[in-house]
Order: structure tokens, then C-alpha cells, then sequence
């Protein structure tokens, strides 16, 4: 069940959400305050639970298309049954609607249009080109929208980072279509590797690449995030050889290099909020 949840990454998004609080959305308050801040808690674990039911139904959808692009992991997944994993899943969506109503209405309505938003990718929208990768990318970043919500901060530089990790995401999307395109043929998921060829989705991983650029200049020049420019300059080099390797790649496992850069740029971008003020945990306790 730990596999079909991918528990790792919903223990990052928890890390992630808890770090852009401390750091981002709220830089002047305590540390206290909001470590222990009880709504935060709620909305973190509602989040937590809603992606893990999120995960559950994609599974659930996807179960044939996963035999041929993840087979050892959709052996593994098949040891649940798939009744457990649908009452595993309302399970989940029932306890996330609790913790959000600890919060508020509005916090019970945002998390409520938020599992049917992931319900109607996995079973309708994640099929159709451009519309799946896009609604994919809102899905991934809507956790932070909820705390971004709840603390009210409308800083330009908080725009800028969700910019760049909306278009990182946008591209290991696109990058996972390449590396799965076998079993989107075999299923009849019109993907956009599918009904455009590689070489358009090469194209069009090479222009959200280049955009990248905009959001990572604006926060390297014209706002502060402390030692964080290391991360930048970092995911700069490795986006230079990510493009030079993509129009070199033609095979499933030359695509999923592809996509560890892109996942290791996200994952190394959660832990390098930590730069953005390394004496934070000492000034603010």
C-alpha cells in the first residue's frame, strides 16, 4: 500500500509544504507559531491524505497501462486488492474532509473540489493531450495554493517560485509521457507523444526548458533568497544538460534519466528553501 500511495513523495510534499511556510509564506512569524500552528497541521495532513487517495485511483485507472511501463512496481502494487484500494480511497477523502472542516467551510469546499479534480483526471482528462499535462501540473502544485490561502501572503516572489515549479512540472510530465509512450499506445491514451510524435514533444520540452529562465533570472536578480542561488544555478546546469541529452534519447530508459534530473531539480528545490536563511531556526525560536 506504501508503493501504490508512493508514500516517499507525499512525505516530501509534507516536508515541502511545512518549509514554504517557515520560509516563504510566513518569514516573520515565530517559528513556534507555525510548527505548531494546528490549522496549518490540518490542511497539511488533508493534503497529505487527498494525494494519497489521489494516487490510489490513478493506480486503480491505470492498472493495465502500468503492467507494460512499471511492471515490477505494478506487481508489487497487485499484492492489494483492488477493493482495498477503493475503500483505502474513500477512507482517505473521508478523513481529509474531516481535517479540513477543523479549518474552515471553505477549507471542507477547496479539498472537496480538489478530489474530484483528481478523480476527473485519472478517469477522464489524464487521456487527452495538452489538457491532461496541463490539469496534471495544477493538480501537483494545488497543496501549496491551500496554505498559500490560509496565510493570505500575495508576495510577487511567491508567484515566481510557483511559476518555476509549475513549469518544472510541466516538463517532467511531458518527459514521463515520453518515457511511457509504449503503454499510452497500447491503452489508447492519446498523449501528447502520441498524437504529436517525439520530436513535437521534444520541441516543446525544449521551449518550457528555455522558459524556465524568466522565473530563475527574476529570483537569482530581482528578490532576495539568500543562499537559495546555489539551488538556481544548480538546476540552470542541469536543465543545459538535460536539453542536450533529451534530443539524443529514443529509448524508455534514456527517457527515464530524463526524468530523475527533473525529479532530483524538484526534490533538491524542497530542501534548498533551507538556504534561503540558514540562521532562520536559531533567530526565530
Amino acid at each position: 500500500m506504501f508503493s501504490v500511495i508512493r508514500g516517499y513523495n507525499i512525505l516530501v510534499v509534507v516536508l515541502a509544504q511545512y518549509l514554504t511556510s517557515i520560509y516563504i509564506l510566513a518569514p516573520d512569524k515565530p517559528l513556534k507559531d507555525v510548527v505548531f500552528d494546528w490549522n496549518l497541521l490540518a490542511l497539511v495532513l488533508a493534503s497529505a491524505a487527498t494525494i494519497a487517495g489521489g494516487y490510489i485511483i490513478n493506480s486503480f485507472y491505470d492498472s493495465e497501462k502500468d503492467l507494460i511501463n512499471r511492471p515490477i512496481k505494478s506487481r508489487l502494487d497487485r499484492l492489494v486488492s483492488q477493493n482495498t484500494k477503493l475503500s483505502f480511497y474513500f477512507v482517505l477523502n473521508f478523513i481529509a474532509v474531516i481535517l479540513a472542516s477543523y479549518v474552515s467551510f471553505k477549507a471542507v469546499l477547496f479539498f472537496s473540489i480538489y478530489i474530484f479534480g483528481i478523480w476527473f483526471y485519472s478517469h477522464k482528462l489524464k487521456k487527452l493531450p495538452f489538457v491532461g499535462n496541463l490539469t496534471s501540473a495544477v493538480l501537483t502544485i494545488t497543496p501549496f495554493f491551500a496554505i498559500f490561502m490560509y496565510y493570505k501572503n500575495f508576495e510577487t516572489v511567491i508567484f515566481v517560485h510557483a511559476i518555476f515549479l509549475f513549469l518544472m512540472i510541466s516538463m517532467r510530465e511531458l518527459t514521463k509521457d515520453l518515457e511511457n509512450i509504449k503503454g499510452d499506445i497500447a491503452q489508447n491514451y492519446i498523449t501528447i507523444p502520441v498524437a504529436y510524435g517525439e520530436k513535437t514533444s521534444k520541441m516543446m520540452l525544449t521551449a518550457l526548458a528555455t522558459t524556465t529562465l524568466i522565473p530563475m533570472y527574476l529570483l537569482l536578480f530581482r528578490f532576495e533568497v539568500g543562499h537559495m542561488y546555489l539551488f538556481f544555478y544548480l538546476s540552470l546546469f542541469l536543465i543545459v544538460v538535460f536539453l542536450i541529452l533529451l534530443w539524443k534519447s529514443s529509448t524508455k530508459m534514456q527517457y527515464l534519466i530524463l526524468h530523475n534530473i527533473l525529479k532530483f531539480i524538484i526534490l533538491a528545490g524542497v530542501f534548498s528553501i533551507l538556504l534561503i536563511d540558514v540562521s532562520v531556526i536559531l533567530n526565530r525560536i
